[in-house]
């Protein structure tokens, strides 16, 4: 008896990878993750989230409450990193080229993540959910860089 799998496709295989680094993610506000794909492999992971040897967020309080950053606003006023730069971050740790690679992400970048996976090399973005960015959706567009949504 032949018994038809259902596997996901590899969107939905790299995206759910996504939602699960997320959860290890220190922020208060929202817990993105992004997972970096060349050739169905993956290259690196990331979440958002403070500093190596840093105090999380929920010992210490998140800046961008206390003084009422919308999201989307004033970047440099938290302590964490976001997902995408950990991951771009990770990968030049240990040397990984991220050239013509697949970003997985389950939040659109912001325009600061979205320089640096313009410089990374990265071609394609793929997200689960928007961000209220749209220099970085033009910056992006300008760059050649295919963003696309999946549910």
């Amino acid at each position: 008896m032949n018994k038809k799998i259902k596997r996901p496709s590899w969107d939905e295989y790299f995206m759910e990878i996504a939602k699960l680094v997320a959860t290890r993610s220190t922020c208060l506000r929202r817990q993105v993750g992004a997972v970096i794909v060349k050739d169905r492999h993956i290259l690196s992971t990331g979440y958002n989230g403070t500093p190596k040897g840093i105090t999380h967020c929920e010992i210490v309080g998140c800046l961008r409450e206390k003084l009422k950053v919308p999201s989307g606003e004033r970047h440099e006023l938290c302590r964490g990193l976001h997902a995408e730069q950990n991951a771009l971050l990770q990968a030049a740790l240990y040397g990984i080229s991220l050239r013509e690679a697949t970003l997985y992400c389950t939040n659109q970048p912001c325009i600061i993540c979205a320089k640096m996976l313009i410089n990374a090399g990265i071609r394609e973005i793929v997200i689960l959910d928007g961000y209220p960015d749209p220099m970085a959706e033009e910056m992006l567009k300008e760059a050649k860089v295919k963003v696309r949504g999946i549910k």
